[in-house]
């Protein structure tokens, strides 16, 4: 097995005095809505760019010469959070680029922030040198930031849509762990032994979608994967969840109200199947064959 291991920066610490929890984005209500686009990412030169598809395209890129991979885009796809060398934590929009933080982790490709549901809040690993890196939440105009607790997988962290909890993966790739920001407490998932993706948590954060691996495979250097063999595990239990979809699949995530999308290799183009809460096929949707070789990172309703 090959790890990746976390680069370490100096210790800063977050304010103490900062809110205790995050306010919760309302998670949407059951929807039938057919979804209506994707939002779509692929690395340009010493940046990344997202590509938003909603009848035509949209794109925005961010990033400098330093770029070391950490980014996540907006869930409408209309901003980018990325994190530049000097330690400090970007929002990139079509109006500007604009710095909300600057005690950020940088250095590990892993080290990605994450946006809220409603994409208001960015979550980030902070730097420092302790075995549990610290994470922080500020609003996305750079105010409201406070410490969130301390988790040993900060890497590819992700929201679920209640806006409770975070999970993300550990940087030598020995598991997955969940971080329950109310209460500040980390717990690692008792069913995956080995991952070096996380995707998608479902509303409530009972089921995570990863890239798991098996102990011969190799690490990766933790950059996010422009596809991935993806599986379900209820993060209580351990079990391993089933996808009912044939075919090869390329990546799976949760909506806000519950449905799972999952992308589809295809001769052309791709496809992304709409699965019900209960596994139920309820839509397809035809890529378009430009996005064929694009890293899928939202769904758009």
């Amino acid at each position: 097995m090959k790890y990746w291991a976390l680069a370490a920066g100096a210790a800063l610490a977050v304010s103490a005095t900062a809110t205790p929890a995050v306010a919760s984005p309302r998670t949407a209500s059951p929807q039938t809505a057919p979804v209506a686009g994707a939002v779509y990412f692929r690395y340009a030169g010493s940046g990344v760019e997202a590509l938003t598809h909603r009848g035509g395209w949209s794109r925005l890129t961010a990033g400098d010469g330093a770029f070391a991979g950490q980014f996540a885009v907006a869930p409408d796809g209309g901003k980018i959070a990325w994190i530049d060398d000097k330690s400090r934590l970007h929002v990139k929009s079509a109006t500007g680029d604009k710095v909300i933080a600057k005690n950020a982790a940088y250095g590990g490709p892993c080290l990605t922030p994450a946006w809220t549901a409603d994409g208001r809040r960015i979550a980030y690993p902070v730097r420092g040198t302790a075995e549990a890196t610290t994470v922080a939440v500020v609003g996305a105009d750079g105010k409201g930031r406070f410490n969130a607790g301390k988790t040993l997988g900060p890497c590819h962290l992700t929201w679920s849509a209640d806006g409770r909890t975070l999970a993300g993966y550990a940087g030598d790739v020995n598991g997955v762990y969940l971080l329950d920001t109310r209460r500040r407490v980390a717990n690692r998932n008792p069913g995956i032994k080995l991952a070096n993706h996380v995707e998608s948590l479902s509303p409530d954060s009972r089921r995570v979608v990863v890239n798991a691996i098996g102990p011969n495979a190799p690490g990766g250097d933790g950059s996010w994967p422009l596809s991935f063999s993806p599986s379900i595990y209820d993060t209580k239990t351990g079990a391993k969840i089933a996808i009912p979809v044939k075919g090869r699949l390329l990546g799976a995530r949760y909506l806000r109200d519950g449905r799972l999308a999952v992308r589809v290799k295809g001769t052309t183009a791709n496809t992304i199947v709409i699965l019900s809460r209960a596994g139920k096929e309820l839509q397809r949707v035809a890529e378009p064959a430009g996005a064929r070789n694009l890293g899928l990172v939202g769904v758009l309703d």
